[in-house]
């Protein structure tokens, strides 16, 4: 085995083992030296490569998502909506990426490098997928040519991120039909 492959491995069993450990235990008793011992690592191995837990945890949420957030594009925008939404909310709603990114938006509060890592990472990134959906309707025809799309990601969103971080409440797919149809509501083209 290379160098390199064998790099590639400790990184996957370094990012596997956070995953475990932090469904196991929590994000707030997650360690470093914890995560160092269970994974067959130096500590000095882990911290080399991730400044904080922080960064470590985002890392290893980002290898189980890959593309999986990707927009379909059928013609049908609410369709296509819907079934990225769907897919966002199940990967929200099941351990451990769930719990686990809920903990990863709290360590951001406190922590500016992994805040700002969270949002180029991931954040930003799929708000600009979702305008970019967003804008290839309106040139098609099905939004209204006037409406502000990237309102229309933060309105979509926003009752997401209210349901999933302070109230806690399940989403679910019948949620995200609702948020949908108030928005297609303001949204759809003039008659």
């Amino acid at each position: 085995m290379t160098e390199s492959h064998r790099g590639a491995a400790r990184t996957e069993a370094i990012m596997r083992t956070t995953l475990e450990l932090g469904q196991e235990i929590g994000y707030a008793k997650l360690s470093m030296e914890a995560i160092a011992a269970r994974a067959g690592a130096g500590k000095h191995t882990i911290y080399r490569r991730w400044a904080s837990k922080g960064a470590l945890l985002l890392d290893s949420l980002l290898s189980l998502h890959e593309s999986s957030l990707d927009y379909p594009d059928t013609g049908d925008i609410v369709a296509d909506l819907r079934t990225q939404i769907y897919a966002a909310v199940d990967l929200l709603g099941s351990p451990p990426f769930g719990p686990l990114y809920q903990a990863l938006i709290g360590e951001a509060q406190s922590d500016p490098q992994v805040a700002h890592a969270l949002n180029e990472r991931f954040i930003a990134p799929q708000a600009e997928k979702t305008v970019a959906r967003l804008k290839a309707a309106q040139d098609q025809g099905q939004l209204s040519p006037a409406f502000d799309l990237s309102l229309a990601m933060t309105i979509l969103s926003g009752p997401l991120y209210f349901q999933f971080l302070i109230t806690q409440e399940p989403l679910t797919h019948e949620y995200v039909d609702r948020v949908l149809h108030a928005l297609f509501t303001g949204m759809g083209k003039a008659s």
